[in-house]
């Protein structure tokens, strides 16, 4: 095999599982593809891009390799390509903000009366 054809095949299987897996497509065809497939096994594959692109690099591998040898070491070397090109390309997701709530007044104060810090309700002597 020769390299442009492994490079070929990695960039092949990265276009189609972010097709399949992010992308709206022309007239939204993809995204009603995926609302169709709902919840079950088939939505969960093309939510999931590290299980769909297993799966999408599977025939890459069958055509693009010569002997069983290296179709069974092309097929997750070609997945695992894809992952890290997705990786490389794709946005961090930005933490949520975090929660603030306020307590409500007269709940949990830390602030005690005026005298009873040392806990006799008086000034302290001065002897």
């Amino acid at each position: 095999m020769h390299f442009y054809w492994l490079v070929l095949g990695i960039l092949g299987v990265w276009r189609i599982v972010h097709l399949l897996n992010a992308e709206d497509g022309p007239w939204n065809l993809l995204a009603r593809l995926r609302q169709l497939a709902g919840a079950g096994f088939w939505g969960n594959l093309l939510d999931c891009f590290y299980c769909l692109s297993i799966w999408v690099a599977a025939p890459f591998a069958y055509f693009l390799a010569e002997r069983w040898k290296e179709r069974l070491l092309l097929w997750p070397a070609l997945s695992g390509a894809a992952i890290l090109l997705q990786r490389l390309t794709s946005r961090p997701e930005e933490p949520p903000p975090a929660i603030y709530t306020e307590d409500k007044e007269g709940e949990d104060v830390l602030r005690q009366e005026q005298g009873t810090i040392s806990g006799k309700g008086s000034r302290p002597s001065a002897s």
